[in-house]
């Protein structure tokens, strides 16, 4: 039996299209990495770049990877080092060869470069959606799930809604493919935000396609480290425990992955930034759907995984277990939506509510006039804040009215602010607001239909780059997944052996967040909200019996407030072994972040909201636990 392989060090160089260059130069100057992966691509880039790139005056591949490539090829020449990134964008050929042409064979670098295709399915996208092949919305199957109203629309009138873009989630196969043929660097376009690090373990590992509970790991490794510096302390709940200088020029995240697929999540020594339980906890309860990740290589089920601190900024993934994937994938379909715009009119202090309903009156009342009122697919009028009782200075007084609307036709979200300067000199008491006011002028927007595409649909492959004397690209054609299954229902429950909770004693209205962490994210038209208990806080388990059996699918319902719609829908699951609750609410981004109406249109801000939000905390919880940032 050969020797087991050491673990690989894949480190993070972007999560997210501002993500500097300079990212990739650091993680591979400042300790030994085997391999670099970026990610660049939220939903939307693709199809907010769509169009420009089909006119010739974009690019199509995302400058901040090409920064980075160009800061550090001479780095990744001498340590030989492996890139994958998804900064290839819509144009990943484009960005191979300008890395091949530009960088590689001006200096005399012995690499190997190539790129990812198969994801675009703009093509053929039209005859997917045929009434004879209709591509369904990833949320159609749940039965308890009421899509937003317009969100098919697009379906019924084709030549009113175009389409710009369409692109589906890839794998790892490719990836690990172009790695076994012997690339360097493998530009993709839009794989899965975890592809580049399940393909690299994969390869590193040797491990097969039907190496579920590796693959498993290596794809919550990757979900872990997608995100850039959410692992290293940004977007954490608990970073008010910590010294400003700690959260203040972020390193990036390094995930080393061993070959049964655990791993350990670290960082460079010299960057700054930390990765403890806590950390690695948000950054896994970010953006999930439950118990179950998919993705087109493999399924993950993360309710038994475990999380634990074994070194300063070193911690231990484990128990991750695999399934086969299910034969489809994501197809995110961007289409011309329309027209939006919003209005921020600022009111100070008194009877503010009433300041607030006059104006939207006003609004209402000269649209009305115009016979326009009617025209609107999304009129919305949304009180931004609260004045503070007996405010010490006018901004601790001061809040505003967001007015947000969306059309087909730019000429009635134009009457927008048509109808508010009609009324300029009839304002309420103390109106101001600033005099820029370029967001209330009509612009276009993208709607966003997820669809769920075959595998079997697509044509995917990695193309290398010739070198030297060869004039063509060798291209691997990679196939769908040998081995598939049905997408299981999501877990959707409530608590596990609830504690009654007199028990607990006497108790004190008191925000949620006193004693619970907590990160949320968008996934299409829905919210996800993970909450527990910090590290080292709860040795016997009591606060995690507290916060399971108090946050149940009514109580979250209950925190929500005014938000709560009754068309909404809320899965809840238990993730036992990070004492963790997990919830899914269905819809409250309407189709999605490319044209949702309300503010938190990433879903970042509501598992903040809810920590916010008070409820009866037993008294004996909160003695070591008086929010440190009140």
């Amino acid at each position: 039996m050969g020797s087991v392989k050491r673990a690989v060090r894949i480190a993070n160089c972007s999560g997210a299209v501002p993500d500097p260059g300079e990212h990739m130069l650091n993680q591979a100057k400042y300790g030994p990495v085997d391999v670099i992966t970026g990610d660049y691509l939220a939903e939307v880039n693709l199809g907010n770049d769509a169009e420009a790139y089909a006119a010739g005056t974009h690019t199509g591949w995302i400058p901040t990877a090409w920064d980075g490539l160009q800061k550090s090829i001479d780095l990744i020449a001498e340590k030989r080092i492996k890139v994958i990134i998804n900064g290839g964008a819509l144009n990943p050929r484009g960005l191979a060869e300008e890395t091949l042409l530009k960088l590689i064979e001006p200096k005399g670098l012995d690499l190997m470069v190539a790129y990812v295709y198969g994801d675009d399915c703009l093509h053929k996208v039209h005859s997917l959606l045929t009434k004879d092949k209709a591509l369904p919305h990833l949320d159609k199957e749940n039965s308890h799930v009421q899509l937003e109203k317009d969100t098919e629309e697009f379906l019924k009138f084709p030549d009113e809604f175009p389409i710009v873009s369409a692109n589906a989630y890839l794998g790892m196969r490719a990836v690990k493919r172009g790695l076994d043929e012997g690339a360097d660097i493998i530009i993709c376009g839009r794989v899965a935000d975890a592809s580049p690090v399940i393909g690299a373990a994969a390869w590193w590992h040797g491990w097969k396609e039907t190496d579920y509970d590796e693959l498993a790991g290596a794809l919550i490794a990757g979900h872990l480290i997608e995100c850039s510096t959410y692992i290293t302390g940004a977007n954490y709940s608990g970073f008010f425990k910590h010294d400003m200088d700690e959260l203040l020029d972020l390193g990036l995240p390094i995930v080393e992955v061993e070959a049964n697929g655990e791993c350990i999540v670290t960082k460079h020594e010299a960057l700054n930034g930390f990765v403890n339980e806590d950390t690695v906890k948000c950054q896994l309860l970010y953006e999930l759907q439950g118990t179950i990740y998919l993705n087109s290589d493999v399924n993950a089920e993360i309710k038994n995984m475990r999380i634990k601190d074994i070194a300063k900024d070193r911690v231990r993934v484990s128990g991750v277990t695999g399934a086969p994937p299910p034969a489809t994938t994501k197809l995110a379909v961007f289409y011309k939506g329309g027209w939006q715009c919003e209005l921020l009119l600022n009111a100070s202090g008194y009877a503010t509510e009433k300041k607030f309903a006059l104006q939207e009156a006003q609004i209402r009342r000269k649209l009305k006039d115009f016979g326009l009122i009617d025209k609107f697919d999304v009129l919305d009028f949304q009180w931004a804040g609260r004045p503070a009782t007996n405010p010490s200075c006018q901004l601790a007084s001061t809040t505003y009215l967001r007015v947000f609307a969306q059309a087909r036709d730019k000429n009635v979200v134009a009457s927008v602010l048509g109808a508010w300067a009609t009324n300029t000199m009839q304002h309420f008491a103390g109106f101001h607001c600033s005099l820029d006011l370029r967001n209330a002028t009509p612009k276009p927007f993208l709607g966003f239909y997820p669809a769920v595409i075959d595998q079997s649909e697509l044509e995917e492959s990695v193309n290398i780059l010739p070198r030297g004397h060869s004039t063509e690209s060798k291209k691997f054609v990679v196939g769908p997944p040998k081995r598939t299954e049905r997408i299981q229902d999501r877990e959707d429950y409530g608590p596990t052996d609830p504690v009654n909770l007199a028990s607990f004693g006497e108790t004190v209205m008191a925000p949620l967040g006193d004693i619970a962490l907590g990160r949320s994210g968008d996934k299409g038209a829905n919210v996800n909200c993970g909450l527990f208990i910090p590290a080292h806080e709860d040795p016997d388990g009591e606060k995690w019996d507290w916060l399971r059996t108090v946050m149940t699918k009514q109580q979250m319902q209950k925190m929500m407030g005014s938000d709560w719609k009754d068309w909404y829908h809320i899965e809840r699951c238990e993730m036992s072994g990070i004492r963790a609750v997990h919830f899914v609410v269905y819809g409250p981004l309407g189709r999605g972040v490319s044209s949702s109406k309300i503010l938190d249109s990433l879903g970042k801000g509501f598992a903040e909201f809810i920590r916010d939000v008070h409820v009866p905390i037993p008294r004996k919880f909160m003695s070591s636990h008086r929010a440190e940032h009140l």
